[in-house]
């Protein structure tokens, strides 16, 4: 059968169903992020960067101290999934300045972050030499 084709909107049974996926988000990940939020005063900011095929990190910036935390989730919508979830959790843009300077790392949190570099007295000899030291220099480059 042939029906008239008018300009008239569709009603919303002929349109097509759109559904979106429920994001499942592990409770222990939810309940260590309401922990550092609830440690903070209750209010944090979340940063929600991509990090490649690991997945997105989401780095907490507490309110009161600007102690930093971080999780690594699947994809963004995960990630969003937390932010909605977890009350006092605020998506930030991105990195601004006003941000940065609330952030308040704890004692000793460089040294963690420099991991194995962090305790050494010497290092390895940098590759890079050539371009360091002119007495190396190659003197095609100038």
């Amino acid at each position: 059968m042939l029906t008239r084709m008018t300009d008239a909107p569709a009603t919303d049974s002929e349109a097509p169903q759109q559904t979106t996926p429920k994001v499942t988000v592990p409770k222990n990940l939810l309940a260590a992020v309401r922990g550092f939020v609830a440690r903070e005063g209750g209010s944090a900011k979340a940063v929600l960067q991509p990090i490649g095929a690991a997945g997105v990190r989401i780095t907490l910036v507490g309110e009161s101290g600007g102690i930093l935390g971080d999780r690594v989730v699947d994809d963004v919508a995960a990630a969003q999934a937390v932010v909605d979830a977890v009350d006092g959790l605020e998506a930030a843009e991105e990195w601004d300045r006003e941000l940065i300077s609330t952030v308040t790392p704890q004692k000793g949190h460089y040294a963690k972050m420099a991991g194995w570099v962090a305790g050494q007295k010497r290092f390895p000899k940098a590759r890079n030499t050539a371009i360091v030291n002119p007495r190396y220099r190659d003197p095609g480059l100038g």
